[in-house]
């Protein structure tokens, strides 16, 4: 019997081909390349995850970033909306309260005039009353003077009309023509801008007086 199984053994053996060989390499190789595929596919999955893990903590990193602006803009807008408002505000009240200190310093004026005022019905006041005058006046030229305005020096000058207004030409030999003779109301100057220009008699030669005369 034993002899009988080893004979179909061999026989077994015999019947195995070089074809059924090649079937079998091919199989294990396709086996092989499965299990590498699987192992790179795992691979290839691990690697995609920690790229995106790697993507969720960036993203979350440019959130925290920009929300930290976000705020940041939010309080630079407050900041300069309320800059604003206190410069417009600062604006209106200089606007508002620009006479102030002209106001009170011509105050102090107006109280030297009420308590010279309240004096004029005294007894031989004339003096007293005369003295409280100037020195109101004085008090005023100060304040007008520490201001930038000053009065323009017109009478005895040549005639300026940057300065001057002419309100009458006075023949007179003796001065040269076009001086100025009067000062029929005063002028001022405001730091570098005239602002009151000087009403002024002027001088004209007698024989150009003449002429005119004849002309009209």
């Amino acid at each position: 019997m034993k002899k009988k199984e080893k004979k179909q053994n061999e026989q077994n053996k015999e019947e195995i081909t070089p074809e059924d060989n090649s079937i079998e390499i091919e199989r294990s190789e396709t086996k092989k390349n499965d299990a590498e595929e699987k192992v790179s596919a795992v691979e290839s999955m691990d690697e995609d995850q920690n790229i995106e893990n790697e993507l969720v903590v960036r993203i979350n990193e440019l959130e925290d970033k920009n929300s930290e602006l976000n705020d940041r803009l939010l309080r630079r807008v407050a900041e300069f909306e309320n800059y604003k408002k206190r410069t417009e505000n600062d604006q209106l009240n200089l606007l508002k309260y620009a006479g102030e200190a002209i106001i009170v310093k011509v105050l102090s004026i107006y109280d030297d005039l009420q308590r010279s005022l309240a004096h004029v019905d005294d007894d031989n006041n004339s003096k007293s009353l005369k003295e409280g005058l100037i020195l109101v006046t004085d008090n005023f030229t100060k304040i007008l003077t520490d201001l930038g305005v000053k009065k323009i020096e017109a009478e005895g000058n040549q005639f300026d009309f940057n300065l001057h207004e002419a309100l009458l030409q006075q023949p007179d030999n003796n001065v040269e023509p076009n001086t100025v003779l009067k000062e029929v109301e005063p002028g001022y100057i405001y730091k570098d801008k005239v602002i009151k220009h000087t009403k002024v008699v002027v001088s004209v030669a007698a024989e150009q007086e003449n002429k005119s005369d004849q002309s009209e």
